[in-house]
């Protein structure tokens, strides 16, 4: 067994294997798209004796949005084996180099879109995002408004979009930084409309990525800073009910508040959970994690005994240390040292939930998820900042 990048001459296996698994036919135009855009680099492979592809995964590299700071992520795409090569730890063989590459990268982050959630429980990952989905039929939209500003329809400019999208994104943590290719290749959609709210002073303020099908306004994104322009973009939404009859909203935030703008709140929600995180480097994302600072002039102190079955780096006793500035620092625990601070054990899925922002230290630690001081729980609650995630990509 060997693990190695594919090689560009390697393109047609790769692409076997990708319609077998996830049962899908690549027409020829679409094939050729797909050659042009491989990146051999980015396909890690295991290689049987005959110099056959038994088992592969993508690993991309990203940025993702925590606490308002960028921290580099690895996404693991396309996880796929041949059903002969099932059940020999081939997957676990590759998700565990992967890490390892991740590390050695300096990818603090691992995100990934799971065919199973216990599956890649095992090897690290958490769920750490959900969205709600709306279903609202047009006589319960929100009440037509007039703003100063204007929207304007089917806007491409990446520049545009994401200028709002950037700005949103800091409001969040686990939302991509979207590169110009991957506005293109992989957000906007060549059959689909955009529209975009202009505040009166010609600044882009929100944005709706829509089709309308079958008497069906279905939105993949809306997205805005300013509640002016959230206004003005339901209204634009409205304003098709003689052509729908259905509005269907995918990625609002859970901390939406619909409903309390609606006359009727009585409409179809839906949470969906989407995707899966996972710390690669704790001690390095800890140092540059944005802490919040004590006010206090003093600084903090606690233990945390974690465990780490697959980035072995991980696992241990790590003593961090809080400055009053907000920064921490890590530094391990040997069995020969005094252990004086607050203690806290907990595996790395429950650290990456904390760490995430999708569940709070006193809720892990009610269910047991954190156990230990109650202080250091404490110090916990009050050193990381609150702040809802969110996911919408897809890869």
């Amino acid at each position: 067994m060997e693990i190695r990048n594919l090689r560009e001459e390697e393109f047609e296996q790769s692409t076997r294997l990708s319609e077998y698994a996830f049962q899908y036919k690549m027409t020829p135009d679409r094939k050729q798209l797909a050659k042009e855009r491989f990146k051999p680099e980015q396909v890690w492979g295991i290689f049987d004796e005959d110099e056959q592809l038994a088992a592969k995964l993508v690993l991309i590299p990203f940025t993702v949005s925590v606490q308002g700071e960028t921290f580099p992520m690895g996404g693991i795409a396309s996880v796929s084996t041949w059903p002969e090569n099932r059940r020999q730890g081939y997957i676990k063989h590759l998700l565990t180099h992967a890490l390892q590459q991740m590390n050695e990268n300096g990818q603090v982050f691992s995100m990934l879109h799971p065919f199973s959630y216990p599956f890649y429980r095992k090897y690290g990952w958490e769920m750490f995002s959900e969205y709600k989905k709306y279903v609202i039929s047009t006589d319960k939209l929100p009440a037509k408004v007039t703003t100063e500003g204007a929207v304007r329809r089917d806007i491409k400019d990446v520049d545009v979009l994401d200028t709002v999208y950037a700005a949103f994104s800091k409001r969040y943590n686990g939302l991509m930084v979207r590169t110009r290719e991957w506005w293109t290749r992989s957000v906007l959609d060549e059959d689909g409309h955009t529209a975009v709210y202009y505040s009166a002073s010609g600044a882009p303020e929100g944005y709706v990525l829509y089709k309308v099908e079958n008497k069906e306004f279905t939105i993949d994104e809306l997205v805005y800073v300013t509640d002016e322009a959230r206004r003005a973009l339901w209204t634009y939404i409205a304003n098709h009910d003689s052509m729908v009859t259905l509005v269907i909203v995918n990625f609002m935030p859970m901390d939406d508040s619909l409903t309390y703008h609606l006359a009727d709140p009585r409409i179809n929600q839906e949470i969906i959970p989407y995707g899966m995180a996972r710390v690669v480097n704790m001690k390095k994302l800890v140092e540059t994690y944005p802490f919040t600072a004590s006010g206090e002039g003093g600084s903090e102190r606690l233990t945390i005994q974690l465990t780490d079955m697959y980035a072995p780096w991980n696992e241990g006793v790590w003593s961090w240390a809080f400055s009053s500035d907000g920064t921490a620092s890590v530094s391990p625990l040997d069995s020969s040292q005094e252990q004086q601070e607050e203690i806290l054990s907990c595996d790395i899925q429950a650290l990456t939930v904390l760490l995430t922002g999708f569940k709070r230290p006193a809720e892990l630690y009610q269910s047991g998820r954190i156990a230990g001081s109650a202080k250091a729980v404490s110090i916990l609650e009050a050193r990381i900042p609150v702040r809802q995630t969110l996911f919408m990509d897809f890869f």
